[in-house]
């Protein structure tokens, strides 16, 4: 946990199994305030105007009791997460004491409250964590650029709101990870950090342009990116190296927007992963897959959606990239009136299924496309990626008897993948290539 900030309360249960009723002289905190730690016991509080103990408490035999026990930690002045532990003491009329032990590992934080940044400014989050309270705002006028090698968290309330420009460039050994600042658990094998929702992610405003995100590992906010309307001949947002992963909302909806979106993962979303409302958008070498655990799945999104309904979308070029997920349809095109103008083009592609194209001739402007419609859609998830032992967990790694190895195109496919490791002379279609033993 981090210090100074308040954890969530865990519980437990104290049994009398003797066979007779018992008495706890006294019950008390060992170290105090000292600690941080703050409990109530079966409804009295350990607070200072009692000294941080109760007195002669009664357990009936085959009785229980319920303890509930929070912490705010007080900083450690080290960089690395620092054990705290305290003892809860019970002393028995008989004199024996037994303990329960409270502990918590403490890791020392930047809080940043409401920020605005409004010239060139750089933030880091190397030597320690930054977490991020009520957002950061980037003035219209500044750019904000984020160190690699950074890991912002950000509460509930926090996102990012881009007037003018941000930059994010990491590396291969040094991802910059935007993410939500819980670092509990909801259940034992499920972390608060795998669950969609934990933040409010990226907006790109009408006036932001020249936005550059590689090496960035956005997860587990509500929308991870929107971009709003803006002017299409000026580039609004270029991914390389990046992945978007685990959102309650959209993972990119870029409307009416010029983005490039390069060795990508946008994978596990509620709503679309990848939502094209007109624009022009160049997709190459992307993993797109909806595979989101979290409803069912009849009301989750796809994973590429593009319209031309309100806009026009004036060219969406997609080539090397596996587009999937558990329903039967991934792709989903919406013409628009014969006002409008719908321009788009697939090269070297595995997508699932393609029915839901409507109004649109699903004949023209497919090159070396694989459609798959496998009818078990469980199957969906192993055809192509690795298999992790949880639930909740996804690698979107190639597994070794993916089809879309060795069918990408030599001349298009980009010379490295996600991981910046170099693909070969017959590279794999999707963000990573396959590591051939």
């Amino acid at each position: 946990m981090f210090s100074n900030v308040p954890s969530r309360t865990k519980d437990f249960w104290v049994y009398n199994r003797s066979g007779e009723g018992i008495r706890c002289t006294n019950i008390r905190l060992e170290r105090g305030n000292q600690s941080g730690f703050r409990v109530n016991v079966d409804g009295s509080y350990l607070g200072a105007a009692v000294g941080f103990q109760t007195s002669n408490v009664e357990l009936r035999n085959k009785d229980s009791i319920r303890i509930f026990v929070e912490a705010t930690t007080p900083y450690n002045y080290q960089d690395k997460p620092q054990l705290v532990e305290d003892n809860l003491l019970f002393t028995l009329e008989s004199g024996v004491t037994q303990k329960v032990n409270l502990n918590a590992y403490s890791w020392d934080a930047r809080l940043l409250s409401n920020v605005r940044i409004s010239r060139d400014s750089v933030l880091s989050a190397t030597d320690k964590p930054v977490v991020v309270y009520g957002g950061i705002t980037v003035d219209s006028a500044a750019t904000l650029t984020l160190a690699a090698g950074s890991t912002f968290y950000f509460h509930a309330d926090a996102g990012i709101d881009v007037h003018g420009t941000l930059i994010a460039e990491g590396t291969p050994e040094a991802n910059i990870v935007l993410r939500g600042d819980r670092l509990d658990r909801m259940f034992d094998n499920l972390t608060y950090d795998q669950i969609s929702g934990q933040w409010k992610g990226l907006h790109f405003q009408s006036s932001s342009y020249g936005n550059r995100l590689v090496y960035t590992d956005i997860h587990s906010p509500f929308d991870g990116i929107v971009a709003d309307s803006s002017d299409v001949e000026r580039m609004k947002l270029e991914m390389v190296c990046s992945t978007i992963h685990s959102c309650q909302g959209y993972g990119l909806h870029a409307i009416n927007s010029r983005i490039k979106l390069e060795n990508c993962q946008i994978t596990n979303t509620q709503n679309d992963c990848l939502c094209l409302d007109g624009g022009w958008a160049d997709v190459n070498a992307c993993t797109i897959a909806q595979f989101y655990p979290f409803q069912a799945i009849n009301f989750i999104g796809n994973a590429l959606h593009f319209t031309a309904d309100r806009y026009n979308l004036l060219m969406l070029s997609c080539q090397n990239s596996l587009i999937t997920g558990w329903g039967s349809i991934q792709l989903r095109g919406e013409q628009g009136d014969s006002a409008t103008i719908c321009n788009y083009a697939f090269a070297n592609c595995i997508i699932r299924d393609t029915t839901k194209i409507e109004n649109v001739d699903t004949v023209k402007l497919f090159r070396n496309v694989v459609f798959e419609n496998d009818s078990d859609m469980t199957t969906a998830y192993k055809k192509h990626f690795i298999v992790t032992e949880s639930s909740y967990s996804y690698d979107f790694r190639l597994d070794s008897l993916s089809t879309a190895i060795d069918k990408g195109d030599p001349a298009t496919a980009p010379p490295i993948d996600r991981n910046g490791l170099p693909r070969d002379e017959r590279p794999d279609i999707g963000a990573f290539e396959y590591k051939k033993l």
